[in-house]
């Protein structure tokens, strides 16, 4: 079994690279908004404002994932052994018609992937149709999820 706290590490790095790229992305659309090309040419050319919205929208995911990084470093992670019930903090691998997924149950930044020992994790939120289907459930429970008009089962194999 894994150490929760590697898990929580190695999402942290993760966020840290998006934050990078994110970063980066953001001042390049802001120098595209700044730059002498940009600058209208008419009154229907709209491709500095356009590049300034792209660049202040940059910066609000690099503001959120800056939260986010701040929130995981300071996480308290619950124990969840078994049978404790699926709360943020905890990791657990689900079985859909798709496969497995291992997911670690976390309060922001959802659809996050990253992997230690091998193992893809995905951060699942609470405000997930599937965070909140496995909240306070525990393993060998079975959650249904509505999908193309059908209730699709998502058994929870393991939690920790």
């Amino acid at each position: 079994m894994i150490d929760k706290s590697q898990l929580v590490t190695a999402l942290v790095q993760q966020l840290e690279v998006d934050l990078d790229l994110q970063m980066r992305a953001a001042m390049m659309a802001r120098d595209e908004a700044t730059n002498a090309e940009s600058r209208a040419k008419s009154k229907w050319d709209t491709r500095g404002q356009e590049a300034a919205y792209l660049a202040a929208g940059q910066a609000k995911l690099a503001e959120e994932l800056g939260h986010a990084i701040a929130v995981y470093r300071t996480m308290t992670l619950p124990d969840t052994r078994p049978p404790a019930r699926l709360q943020v903090g905890s990791v657990c691998t689900i079985e859909c018609a798709g496969g497995n997924l291992h997911g670690f149950i976390g309060p922001r930044t959802g659809g996050t992937q990253f992997v230690v020992a091998d193992v893809t994790y995905t951060v699942v939120t609470p405000a997930s149709p599937l965070g909140r289907a496995v909240l306070d459930h525990r393993a060998g429970e079975t959650v249904y999820l509505v999908a193309r008009g059908k209730p699709q089962p998502h058994r929870i194999v393991a939690t920790f």
